[in-house]
């Protein structure tokens, strides 16, 4: 069939040609929005998940049809390497300097600029990524004391206040959360807790791995409260044939239903690996309908994009002995696995594993869905790392 009718383009965060599975949570989030919209008091939102399951399309799709609404949206992604004031000025400045275009909304909204200076001024010495200028003077006692928190939530009550004056309301997306510092988890905690209790327009969506429930209670015991967490997995099986049917049948073409069947159990119904499989058994088919024997023949396709890609970007961060623990893991299969059965495999301690076992959470590689499992963060990966690392000898 012809490539450039391919419905399918799978990409970090790539909004797929049909968004199956996900009506419950983008109906929660809409009803938050309405909710905060109006002054009422709401709680966060964050989505969790291992990699692939769409948590970045989902909060790309919340923002849509936030702006759509007429809404405002800040939308940054968590970095190990970035703090989170240097990543949320320059997306604050952006909303600010909207708010101000009419003179009713001006006076408020150059207050808040005022508040983002005098927060972006103070925290310099503390943040070396802060890097950012404004043409604004700060207010002198405004979001200026150095205190992460403390000024945190007097720059959003600022921003609140510019978005009740223009009548509309704000929501702060943030992927990839489980990155941030834990002092800076908490001053977003803390500075959200106070906007519920204020009832100011604003709102919080977050996304990230699955330790991010843990880590935000660490972070703050109101954790549990503030936040409603849902979590995402693979799509059941009307969802994931879905997710791959509809997106044909749009282009004018179809797929068998032992074809159909055949992608929904190869990826057990995790939303990107059916993108992949709808892309490549796209492009080996002859015509329409997609065939059994179209489906065999995109496997050996599908198998080197997704390790070249999907699995290879996430291998390459790893340190030799890194990748010996991540094998001796794969060696037990999908999981979750014990710690001491992995250190049994690496003929080592539990106890000498603990700081490399916290560096592969840290780097979002594994987690730990109970005390002393791991798990890995990326489904398949098992199976990744064997052919990567085949045999005994590693």
């Amino acid at each position: 069939m012809d490539r450039l009718d391919n419905p399918f383009a799978p990409g970090a965060g790539t909004q797929p040609p049909e968004l199956a599975g996900r009506d419950d949570i983008l109906d929660a989030l809409e009803f938050a929005a309405l909710k905060c919209q109006r002054g009422g008091p709401t709680r966060c939102i964050a989505l969790l998940g291992l990699r692939g399951v769409g948590k970045t399309v989902v909060l790309g799709r919340v923002r849509d049809d936030f702006e759509e609404r007429g809404l405002l949206s800040a939308m940054i992604e968590a970095s190990d390497a970035r703090s989170l004031p240097s990543l949320l000025a320059p997306e604050l400045r952006r909303v600010l300097l909207n708010l101000s275009g009419t003179e009713r909304r001006r006076a408020t909204a150059q207050r808040a600029l005022r508040a983002l200076a005098g927060f972006v001024s103070a925290l310099k010495v503390r943040f070396e990524d802060l890097e950012f200028g404004l043409d604004v003077k700060p207010e002198l006692g405004l979001a200026d004391s150095g205190d992460l928190e403390f000024d945190l939530t007097a720059l959003l009550e600022a921003v609140g206040d510019a978005a009740r004056q223009a009548g509309t309301a704000l929501i702060l997306i943030v992927d990839e959360l489980q990155y941030a510092r834990g002092r800076e988890l908490g001053a977003l905690a803390a500075a959200f807790h106070r906007a519920a209790q204020r009832g100011w327009p604003i709102m919080l969506a977050v996304a990230g791995l699955p330790q991010l429930r843990g880590r935000l209670g660490k972070a703050r015991s109101y954790a549990e409260r503030l936040f409603e967490f849902r979590e995402l997995g693979a799509l059941e099986a009307a969802a994931a044939r879905a997710a791959v049917r509809q997106p044909l049948r749009k282009r004018a073409a179809d797929i068998e239903d032992e074809a159909l069947q055949d992608i929904v159990d190869r990826t057990r119904g995790y939303p990107y690996f059916l993108q992949e499989w709808g892309l490549h058994a796209w492009n080996v088919a002859p015509r329409s309908p997609i065939r059994s024997r179209d489906v065999r023949a995109a496997e050996a396709h599908v198998t080197a994009s997704l390790d070249q890609g999907f699995f290879r970007v996430r291998y390459d961060r790893l340190t030799p002995a890194e990748k010996r623990y991540m094998r001796a893991m794969a060696d037990l299969g999908p999981g979750p696995h014990r710690s001491g059965e992995i250190a049994s495999i690496l003929d080592r301690k539990v106890t000498s594993l603990g700081p490399m076992r916290s560096k592969l959470i840290g780097k979002g590689m594994i987690w730990s869905p109970s005390h002393g499992d791991t798990a890995f963060t990326v489904p398949s990966f098992d199976r990744f790392m064997k052919r990567m690392m085949p045999g005994d000898d590693w």
